[in-house]
């Protein structure tokens, strides 16, 4: 999964470097075996993002994107979008969003909800439904997230805010700490890989797209 997520990556137009973040040793070995970068890193840290930031701290750039490792169903575009909208380098954070008419996921806890105002900004995420966006479909979240890398590096410093650690969504920090993230809408959704179950459904998925 992780080298089928890598390889779409880098496909992206707007990366300069993929660089596959881990402390787990069998990653690393499976990683060098396909071709990537990685890099070992901290086994204490709580969140996907703090462990960016520790190899972002030794890179020259000033966007940093955290592509997770369980998004099979990645594709370059949503990566590419992420980096334009972090040209403006008044919106801190970004991340993905799509129009999700499957109401009967709306109460999965593994399905991130969110919500946005009219300017595209985030109001809230949740395992929880949401208030609908329109009759027939919610806003699903894609975990992929960029960053200004100063804000990254400067986020990971706060610590985790109540509502961070009632949901368990790391975004959360930055919208209680008064951060706006920007949410870009994308036509791709995704599966992301939360269970053995979940594998079954993204093969099931990829078969149906090969076959069309």
């Amino acid at each position: 999964m992780i080298q089928r997520i890598y390889e779409q990556a880098r496909e992206a137009k707007f990366l300069d470097r993929l660089i596959i973040a881990t402390d787990d040793e069998k990653i690393l070995k499976a990683a060098e075996d396909f071709g990537a970068e990685v890099q070992m890193t901290s086994p204490f840290h709580n969140t996907g993002t703090e462990r960016v930031a520790e190899v972002a701290q030794e890179i020259k750039t000033s966007i940093i994107i955290n592509i997770q490792g369980d998004e099979p169903l990645l594709k370059r575009e949503m990566i590419d979008d992420l980096v334009e909208a972090l040209q403006d380098e008044t919106i801190p954070m970004a991340t993905l969003a799509a129009k999700e008419k499957d109401m009967d996921i709306l109460n999965d806890n593994n399905v991130i909800k969110v919500a946005a105002d009219r300017q595209g900004f985030a109001l809230n995420f949740s395992r929880s439904p949401l208030p609908l966006e329109a009759p027939g479909y919610f806003l699903k979240h894609i975990g992929i997230y960029g960053f200004q890398k100063e804000f990254l590096l400067a986020l990971c410093e706060m610590p985790p805010s109540k509502s961070e650690k009632t949901e368990n969504l790391e975004q959360l920090r930055a919208l209680d700490n008064g951060y706006k993230i920007k949410i870009i809408a994308t036509q791709f959704s995704t599966l992301s890989v939360d269970s053995p179950q979940d594998i079954i459904r993204v093969e099931k998925f990829l078969d149906a797209e090969a076959n069309d």
